[in-house]
């Protein structure tokens, strides 16, 4: 059983995903879900960004290209709610969506990691 500061914490989440309008404890898990995958992502990056920073060659293998850079984690987790919600919903998901995409796809959507494993968010 969870308790103390553990319990606290996962109260205080189930909490704002209820007053946010998330009462389905399916949902609520699968809204978990997404967000800490972003995290990973953005973790996975920054490990990349690290070690070519201490061998002064390129990123190899980059998870989020220049220009994508604020849809990493840690850059609009700060952001207003309002924004995020946009930021999450127009350009983190469809990002995310052909995250391991391949060319051979007519839309490319059915090809890519995501839309083997995990389905589409429907905000």
């Amino acid at each position: 059983m969870i308790t103390g500061e553990i319990k606290s914490k996962v109260d205080k989440i189930w909490d704002t995903m209820w007053s946010g309008g998330i009462s389905n404890p399916l949902s609520v898990i699968e809204q978990l879900t997404y967000l800490l995958f972003i995290k990973q992502l953005d973790e996975q990056h920054t490990r990349k960004e690290s070690k070519a920073n201490r061998s002064g060659k390129p990123i190899e293998e980059p998870i989020f290209a220049p220009e994508q850079d604020h849809l990493r984690w840690s850059r609009f987790k700060e952001t207003a709610p309002e924004q995020m919600f946009e930021t999450l919903r127009d350009e983190v998901f469809p990002f995310i969506k052909t995250l391991g995409q391949t060319d051979s796809g007519e839309n490319g959507e059915e090809d890519s990691t995501y839309s083997h494993h995990i389905p589409l968010l429907s905000l």
